[in-house]
């Protein structure tokens, strides 16, 4: 019953995720990409505990599977981040 209610939660919570960032329009994208990392570092260290608990080989793979998608957000954030201030700098 409470792998139920979590998988309900993970299901509400992915989809309330994509109805937000679909709604924001592509100027703002990147100023919120700071806001993402920050985010998904927050999500980096539940996925650590998640994945180190020990509770179950279940919470282990769903852990490491969230500490590897966390970290492709993160990195790919900073990736955009740095191309969009590149554009902003005076060309000699």
């Amino acid at each position: 019953m409470e792998l139920l209610s979590l998988v309900t939660i993970f299901v509400l919570a992915v989809f309330l995720g994509f109805e937000v960032i679909t709604k924001v329009p592509p100027i703002l994208h990147t100023p919120l990409m700071s806001g993402s990392n920050a985010i998904s570092g927050i999500t980096i260290i539940g996925a650590l505990i998640a994945t180190g608990a020990g509770n179950s080989l279940l919470s282990s793979i769903l852990g490491a599977a969230a500490l590897a998608f966390a970290t492709i957000n993160v990195v790919g954030g900073f990736l955009v981040t740095h191309r969009m201030l590149d554009k902003f700098k005076k060309k000699d």
